[in-house]
């Protein structure tokens, strides 16, 4: 205290001129109605422009929290689309009765490493058998197909990405639904595939969409890309064509797990056919 008053003593002119300064400011400002506007209109610019600091500042840091809650609502939608159901149709007296019963739902998940780069490529995601992830379950994102789960532990899994020189999914012409499958191109371009095997009797042309067929993992009508080239070396009896990826994998940051209630019955017929052939 001795030490402040001392400090207080010493520079007392200056606070004084200080005090006074900001009295006469205040004294003018107040009886002067101009200066009174000006002063009331700076300060809410200041104040405006920091609080628009403050209020991106805010966003920023919530991002997160806004891109988990659109990823949760983007899953909760796609379990609503009709190529999520199957149809349960009865037909009596020339009356079809349908009813729609839910086949597929999806769970958001979140990329936590990825790579693009390799000639067989992986994504690990923030979901695992805790969650309802089973191996060989579809990926999908926003812009396409992604993958499929072959790796599950219990908070997280690994999907083999479309950019694997393994990864072979059914897939169709949108316009014509000419059936045949995509694999990714052999020259590691990451945005670059092959549509192969499609019927000598389809009509395909440049830009036309590719989708995922109803014989895949995933509902029908997932895009995959779109037709870049039509003059890639025919299969004898089947047209192989360039495709253009729709998804940009190395800027993946959700992805929806796709769940098909009907797999595991599917798997279990399939392999009881093989035992038996």
């Amino acid at each position: 205290m001795r030490n402040l008053w001392i400090f207080i003593n010493k520079y007392n002119a200056f606070f004084l001129f200080i005090i006074f300064e900001i009295s006469s400011l205040v004294i003018y400002i107040k009886y002067n109605s101009f200066q009174k506007a000006s002063f009331i209109n700076s300060t809410n610019k200041i104040t405006g422009g920091l609080y628009a600091q403050v209020n991106e500042l805010y966003g920023y840091l919530s991002l997160r929290e806004t891109n988990d809650s659109l990823a949760k609502e983007n899953a909760r939608l796609r379990t609503q689309l009709k190529a999520s159901f199957y149809v349960d149709s009865v037909n009596k007296k020339q009356v079809k009765d349908t009813i729609y019963k839910q086949q597929y739902t999806y769970i958001e998940a979140k990329v936590i490493n990825n790579s693009t780069n390799r000639s067989n490529n992986y994504i690990t995601i923030d979901r695992g058998s805790l969650q309802g992830i089973g191996k060989g379950m579809g990926v999908i994102c926003s812009s396409g197909i992604v993958g499929k789960v072959v790796f599950v532990g219990p908070h997280m899994s690994i999907v083999q990405s479309l950019l694997h020189k393994d990864s072979r999914f059914s897939a169709m012409l949108a316009k014509n639904h000419e059936i045949g499958y995509i694999e990714w191109a052999d020259d590691l371009d990451p945005h670059k595939g092959y549509l192969k095997d499609v019927s000598n009797n389809a009509q395909p042309h440049l830009g036309e969409e590719v989708v995922t067929s109803e014989f895949s993992l995933f509902p029908a009508g997932i895009p995959i890309g779109k037709v870049s080239n039509l003059h890639i070396k025919t299969g004898g009896y089947a047209l192989n064509m360039e495709v253009k990826l729709a998804v940009d994998y190395g800027k993946l940051q959700y992805v929806d797990v796709v769940v098909n209630k009907f797999a595991e019955e599917q798997a279990g017929l399939e392999a009881q056919q093989k035992k038996n052939e």
